[in-house]
């Protein structure tokens, strides 16, 4: 048998890595809707496997337990949501502030789910979980310190600023999901305006982090 007729030992075990990598993230995409809709403690691994229709093996086969499952399905939104919050890189720092607002907040509106889970999982005792959740907070920050200010090592204070205005962000986004009485465009241009405010306060304790004005674009 010549090179040419030889089976390549490579080709299967990538067409069940594809597989399993496939597998694996219907089964994060299952999980963000359960959690989203049912608190950690409440949900058994016998109640995921029967809502998911999968054999309760299969979990733990590509998760080893409940939390880390729980943790694969955090760690997926939370990378979703810094994608999203991050783009727009190209654009002038004002504009990128309104982009990075903007696409969070369309993040939030067309993954309900995942975002709930984010910001709201189930296991508030978890410090895994606390320090998923803090990164994608220090994303954000680094994001609108990047845009706002053209660096992301910024002083403290300047830091608990943004991430005071952040944590804010997420509770008024919880709750215009919940209640989506505003339009997208102007929920935008209110988180804007105070995050406008937020950096109004940094400057007149740290007056060399001057104030873009955020709310102001040159057409």
């Amino acid at each position: 048998m010549n090179i040419s007729q030889q089976r390549d030992p490579a080709r299967p075990r990538a067409r069940g890595t594809e597989r399993s990598v496939a597998r694996r993230a219907e089964l994060i995409t299952i999980g963000r809707k359960l959690f989203a809709d049912t608190s950690y403690d409440a949900l058994s691994m016998d109640d995921i496997a029967r809502q998911a229709h999968v054999a309760k093996g299969l979990i733990y086969y590509y998760f080893q337990s409940k939390r880390g499952y729980y943790l694969a399905i955090i760690q997926d939104s939370v990378a979703d949501l810094v994608t999203y919050a991050a783009s727009g890189g190209e654009l002038q720092p004002v504009d990128r502030v309104h982009r990075t607002i903007d696409s969070y907040l369309r993040y939030a509106e067309h993954n309900q789910a995942a975002y709930r889970t984010i910001v709201s999982g189930g296991v508030g005792f978890d410090t895994e979980v606390h320090a998923i959740r803090d990164g994608v907070r220090e994303a954000i920050v680094a994001t609108i310190a990047e845009g706002a200010y053209g660096r992301i090592d910024i002083a403290p204070l300047a830091r608990m600023g943004l991430l005071a205005w952040v944590c804010s962000v997420e509770g008024a986004t919880l709750d215009w999901i919940d209640r989506p009485e505003l339009p997208r465009d102007t929920m935008r241009e209110l988180l804007v305006r105070t995050l406008g405010g937020a950096m109004r306060a940094i400057e007149e304790l740290d007056p060399s982090y001057k104030t873009p004005d955020p709310a102001r674009r040159d057409d």
